[in-house]
């Protein structure tokens, strides 16, 4: 194989077992934090905003090559059948990287995410210190002790609420509530992806141990809780924008209801059938991006 080939082929590989499509999360919740800035400052840090964007999805790299790592360990990758949403990457079941490597890389961008939060430790004091304590703990720990707890989905959902407070604090040096409900919408659709990609993982990761929300629940009942997700997002959203918190324009969230209402019905009839939940998987997560990109688009109109 050529080395040009070869190159592209390894490059490759290493953005597949990263899970690029899913960093999309970090980026809008970033960029949420810098809309929010921006709508009460009108001002905007670019260095700052840029090393925030990179430190941040530097963590999230770190928690995705880790949970590869200890799913493969834990043959929970070798057990599940793997779907274009779920049963992780395949990249190690499949031999294409060893198992060393991923882990090496996963304690790598988090080395490099603990240091450009340690630059904003130094500038900006102990709010960032917390944040950052945060994550390093929960990132390293949240593929063994916070899924086998039963907490992930929870632990998803104050990443995205840390993430967007942490970037409106760097560039205003001020906490507020606007962000701390802006960062609970993003979180909670952070959270619902995470719930809704554990289906088809059920009987792999019970086997092993793993106590997911489904498995705590069981696949019937999760279909009820699958609801709870998008009434607290429209919730916060509708509730900030009557007392004014939210600008108006953030209600061009709702235009995904229907989205999420048809997902929810079809998650009813294919639970059971990890083929005929692809589609479910698919729609669900298209509905917390495209969401989640309004709210941030909503700030940015009221200007």
């Amino acid at each position: 194989m050529p080395t040009t080939e070869k190159s592209q082929k390894t490059w490759a590989i290493w953005l597949r077992v990263i899970r690029v499509r899913f960093l999309l999360a970090s980026v809008i919740a970033v960029a949420l934090g810098l809309a929010l800035s921006w709508w009460q400052t009108s001002q905007i840090n670019i260095l700052h905003a840029g090393l925030t964007m990179a430190g941040v999805l530097a963590l999230h790299a770190s928690i995705d090559l880790l949970n590869d790592y200890w799913d493969f360990r834990r043959g929970i990758d070798t057990k599940t059948k793997r779907t274009k949403m779920s049963g992780g990457t395949g990249v190690l079941p499949e031999g294409l990287l060893k198992p060393v490597q991923v882990y090496k890389a996963g304690i790598a961008f988090l080395i490099l995410g603990t240091l450009i939060g340690s630059y904003f430790v130094v500038i900006d004091g102990i709010i960032i210190a917390a944040i950052l304590g945060f994550a390093i703990l929960s990132i390293y720990f949240y593929s063994t002790k916070i899924v086998d707890s039963g907490l992930a989905e929870v632990f998803v959902a104050i990443k995205g609420t840390m993430i967007v407070l942490g970037t409106y604090f760097i560039q205003t040096s001020e906490i507020a509530i606007n962000p701390i409900f802006a960062g609970i919408v993003v979180g909670v659709l952070s959270s619902l992806v995470l719930f809704i990609t554990s289906f088809p993982d059920y009987d792999a990761d019970k086997s092993k141990g793993r106590k997911t929300l489904v498995i705590a629940v069981g696949k019937k009942n999760a279909t009820n809780i699958f609801w709870i997700f998008p009434v607290i997002s429209f919730g916060v959203i509708v509730g900030c924008v009557i007392l004014d918190l939210f600008p108006v324009f953030s209600l061009i969230t709702l235009v995904t209801i229907p989205l999420i209402i048809k997902s929810g019905r079809n998650l009813k009839t294919s639970f059971h059938d990890n083929n005929l939940i692809v589609p479910v998987m698919t729609k669900t997560l298209m509905f917390s991006r495209i969401t989640g990109t309004l709210l941030v688009i909503g700030f940015l109109l009221n200007l």
